[in-house]
C-alpha cells in the first residue's frame, strides 16, 4: 500500500500567512485617509467649477476614485476576513482581487474621459483662474501626502491595499503637476498649461490602472506568483535526493500575497517519503515562500525501473508486478502512477534515477 494509501502523503504543510500591520489597524490607517480624501475633495470640486480648471476637476474625479477604491478595500477586508464555509473553500479571500479589479478598471475609464476632455481644451482652450488653482493644488499637494503616508502605514503587500496606495499616490503626483499648470498661467497666461497637466494626470492614471488590471488578471487566471519560474522550481524540487520525478506541478495565488502549490511527487523504491516531502515543504518555505502546499508524494512502481519488453517482463516480474492488459506496468506511458495518466503541465524527472 503506497503512503497516500494511509492517508499520510496527501497532506501538505499549510502555514500561517502573517503580515507586519494587523487588519485593525489598516482599516484604521484606511479611514484616516478616507476622510482626509472625501473632505479635501468636496471642497475641490466647487473651486475647480469656480476657476474653470480642468486640471482640478479631473483631480477632483481622480480623488472621488481614491474615495472609492478605499471604501471597497475597506468592504474587500471584512469579507476576506471571513472563515472558509460552504463552497467558499478558500473563504473570500479573492474579493480583494475583485476590488483591485474595480480600481484599475475605474482608472482606466475615467483616464479615456479626461484625455478627451483635455484634447478639446487644447484645441479651444477656456480661460483659467490660475491663482485659485494654483492655491488648490498646494492644498492637494498637503492633502495627499498626508493619505498617502496613512496608507503607507497599512499591509501594501495587499494587492487591495496597493491599489488604494496607487490611486493616492497618482493623485498626488497629478497634484504637483496641476500646480506647476498654475504657476504657468499665472506666470505667462498660456491656459493650455491646464489641458497639458490633465493629460499627465492621464498618463499616471493609466499606467496605474493598467498595473492593477494585469496582477489581478495574473490571480484570477491563476498564474504563477510572479517571483516563481514553475519550470525551474519543478527542476529544482526533482532534483533532491531521493526524488525520481514530480508532475501536476501547479502554483498559484490565492489571493494577493498568498501562494498555493500541489504536485505529485515520485520517489525512488526504498526511500523515506516523508522526509522527502518535509525537505521540499522547507525548500518552498524558505527559497519561494510558499506555505500553503498539498504533495501527493509515493514510490515510483517497481515496473517503471525495469528495461524490458513485454514478453521479458511477463516472464521476470513475478505475480507482484505483473504487466497488465495495456502493457503499461500500473502507469500511464508517461511513467506516471496510474491515476496521473495526462499530467497537467512539463514532467520533470530525475535522469540519474532513471533506469
Amino acid at each position: 500500500m503506497s503512503e497516500n494509501e494511509h492517508g499520510t502523503e496527501g497532506h501538505g504543510g499549510h502555514g500561517g500567512h502573517t503580515h507586519g500591520v494587523s487588519v485593525d489597524a489598516d482599516r484604521r490607517w484606511l479611514g484616516i485617509a478616507l476622510a482626509l480624501i472625501t473632505t479635501f475633495m468636496a471642497a475641490e470640486v466647487v473651486v475647480g467649477v469656480m476657476a474653470r480648471s480642468l486640471a482640478l476637476i479631473s483631480d477632483a474625479a481622480h480623488m472621488l476614485t481614491d474615495a472609492v477604491s478605499i471604501v471597497l478595500a475597506l468592504i474587500a477586508m471584512r469579507l476576506a476576513a471571513r472563515p472558509a464555509r460552504g463552497g467558499f473553500t478558500y473563504g473570500l479571500k479573492r474579493a480583494e482581487i475583485l476590488s483591485a479589479q474595480a480600481n484599475g478598471l475605474t482608472l482606466l475609464l475615467l483616464g479615456a474621459w479626461l484625455a478627451y476632455e483635455a484634447v478639446r481644451r487644447l484645441i479651444t482652450p477656456e480661460t483659467v483662474e490660475g491663482g485659485l488653482m494654483l492655491v488648490t493644488a498646494l492644498v492637494g499637494i498637503a492633502v495627499n501626502l498626508v493619505a498617502t503616508w496613512c496608507i503607507s502605514k497599512a499591509n501594501r503587500s495587499s494587492l487591495n491595499v496597493e491599489g488604494a496606495y496607487q490611486h493616492i499616490l497618482n493623485d498626488l503626483f497629478a497634484f504637483i503637476g496641476t500646480a506647476i499648470a498654475a504657476l504657468v498661467v499665472v506666470l505667462t497666461g498660456f491656459s493650455r498649461a491646464d489641458a497639458i497637466a490633465t493629460l499627465v494626470v492621464v498618463a499616471l492614471m493609466v499606467k496605474a490602472g493598467y498595473g492593477l488590471l494585469r496582477e489581478s488578471g495574473r490571480i484570477f487566471l491563476e498564474a504563477a506568483p510572479a517571483h516563481v519560474d514553475p519550470d525551474e522550481l519543478g527542476d529544482r524540487l526533482v532534483a533532491q535526493p531521493a526524488v525520481d520525478e514530480v508532475h501536476d506541478l501547479h502554483v498559484w495565488e490565492i489571493t494577493s500575497g498568498q501562494a498555493a502549490l500541489s504536485a505529485h511527487v515520485l520517489v525512488e523504491p526504498g526511500g523515506d517519503c516523508h522526509a522527502v516531502r518535509r525537505g521540499l515543504e522547507r525548500i518552498m518555505r524558505h527559497d519561494y515562500g510558499i506555505t500553503h502546499t498539498t504533495l501527493q508524494v509515493d514510490h515510483t512502481a517497481t515496473a517503471l525501473l525495469q528495461v524490458a519488453d513485454r514478453d521479458t517482463a511477463d516472464t521476470h516480474a513475478g505475480p507482484d508486478h505483473a504487466v497488465p492488459e495495456n502493457g503499461h506496468s500500473g502507469a500511464g506511458a508517461d511513467g506516471a502512477h496510474t491515476h496521473c495518466e495526462e499530467p497537467h503541465g512539463p514532467v520533470h524527472r530525475n535522469e540519474p534515477h532513471a533506469h
